[in-house]
This record gives C-alpha cells, sequence and structure tokens, in this order.
C-alpha cells in the first residue's frame, strides 16, 4: 500500500486511525412495530458487543458496546426504543436473566420468546452425547425434536411425551443423595434434573413463534451476524481497545447500510 499510495506507512497509518474515529452517528431507524433478537457477544480486550435487531427488516436496530450484558444497560437500551415510538412486539433470546430482568422491567407486556436453539443445545451439553441412564436417552430424544416444532400438532405431541417423561422419571429426577458427616443433601442425578428444570422453566416462554409468524425462534441470525464479523476483525490484529471499537462501530454502520454502497 506504501508503494501504490506514495505515502509513508507512519502517514497512512494516521490517515486509517483518523478515519476510525470519526465513525457515524448511529440513527435508529423508526417503526410502529419490531421483533427484536437481543443478543451479545465477547470480543478480544474484554469488548461485549450486544445487538438490537429488527427481525421484520433484517436489519440492527441499536447497538451497544460495553464490558459485559448487565441490566441497566439493557433497560436503559429498551427505554431508549420505547421512548422514539417503536412498539416491541415480541423479544428473542437466550434467557441471560439479565435480559429477562430488563424486560419485566420496562416493557413487561412484551412477548419473551426464549431461543429454542439454546435451551436444545444446553441441555444436551448437560445430557451429553451417551447418557448413563435410561432416563437421560430418553430425555435427550426428546430434546432433539425441540427445533423440528413447527405447529401445534407437533407441540402437542412434544409436550405429551416430555410430561410422559416426567411421570415416569420423577422419582428419579427428585433422588437425593446424603452424607451423613456433614448432614448434606444434594440431588443424586444432577445432569439429567438440570436439562428437564431447564426446560421446566423455559417452557411459558417457549412456543409463541407457534402463534405468531413473525415472532423469530431462535437468535441463529445474531450468532451468523457476529461469526461474519469476527471473522473480518480477526485479520486487523493489534488495534488498541478503543481502535477496535471504532472498527465494530463502522463495520456496523456498512452492514446496516449494505444497499447504499453496493
Amino acid at each position: 500500500m506504501v508503494e501504490k499510495a506514495g505515502y509513508s506507512e507512519r502517514s497512512l497509518k494516521r490517515y486509517f486511525y483518523d478515519y476510525l474515529s470519526n465513525y457515524p452517528t448511529w440513527k435508529i431507524r423508526a417503526s410502529e412495530k419490531v421483533n427484536l433478537l437481543i443478543d451479545g457477544t465477547y470480543f478480544a480486550n474484554k469488548v461485549c458487543l450486544v445487538l438490537y435487531r429488527d427481525n421484520n427488516v433484517k436489519a440492527t436496530l441499536l447497538y451497544r458496546l460495553s464490558d459485559g450484558e448487565w441490566l441497566d444497560e439493557f433497560s436503559e437500551d429498551l427505554q431508549n426504543l420505547l421512548s422514539l415510538g417503536i412498539r416491541i412486539e415480541s423479544v428473542t433470546c437466550d434467557g441471560l436473566s439479565n435480559i429477562l430482568g430488563a424486560i419485566r422491567k420496562i416493557c413487561p407486556e412484551t412477548i419473551t420468546q426464549r431461543c429454542i436453539v439454546h435451551i436444545q443445545r444446553e441441555c444436551l451439553v448437560w445430557l451429553t452425547k451417551r447418557p448413563q441412564s435410561n432416563a437421560g436417552v430418553e430425555l435427550r430424544k426428546i430434546v432433539r425434536r425441540l427445533h423440528l416444532i413447527k405447529d401445534r400438532n407437533d407441540w402437542g405431541y412434544w409436550i405429551v411425551d416430555l410430561i410422559n417423561w416426567h411421570e415416569q422419571y420423577k422419582d428419579y429426577v427428585n433422588e437425593k443423595s446424603y452424607h451423613e458427616p456433614t448432614g448434606r443433601y444434594w440431588y443424586t442425578h444432577k445432569s439429567v434434573r438440570k436439562a428437564f428444570i431447564h426446560i421446566k422453566r423455559a417452557l411459558p416462554d417457549m412456543f409463541h413463534y407457534l402463534d405468531n409468524a413473525d415472532i423469530p425462534k431462535s437468535t441463529n441470525a445474531l450468532e451468523s451476524f457476529f461469526g461474519h464479523l469476527k471473522q473480518n476483525i480477526a485479520i486487523h490484529r493489534g488495534l488498541s481497545k478503543e481502535h477496535y471499537k471504532n472498527y465494530i462501530k463502522w463495520y456496523l454502520f456498512f452492514k446496516s447500510n449494505e444497499n447504499r454502497f453496493s
């Protein structure tokens, strides 16, 4: 680039860093109704990017660069969206407690859709590929069908199988062990119980997408977006934390305005 541009390497770096620092102001697109996808991802230098994606128009509505996924920041972002007159019909998320807490606090009437893929993935990790009990084997089969539920008919069969599983194995799930010297009890079959309780707690918010086609059932779109961003930014190793953040801001700007620059 030095040979082609006719500038020194030092000058080119200065130009690039000036360009990075002058990132554009983000403009929130007004919308009467949105079905949000909310998720965060972590980069180097402890940078956390939280995205609020409008699933209806497939575009980033709002973003935040922080050092974590905090309740106060989620609450502030949701409040800002509402203050701009945006009606949030639903939020699809991975079930992070801070996101759920912010929704309950700021927009309790909003439909919360738990990401089906996250639930399935976490349960399969706890159950392992080769469960050591019949209860684990059977629950794994039920969990593996979760992403295949496309209508209320599929849902009905799945729910019946889950209820029947619990009736058969509830004693196994609730079995406890006792350590006499310390007087402590604990659940004997922790992994199987953890997977079942995870589904049980998420169940009220797992299937809203069946009744409203606008509600996405997973945050896969954001995970794909994050993956592409990380591939691109990995090329630019060595950026300072500030330049790292500015690169992400420019990337989001160009991705949000692809049609203008194509």
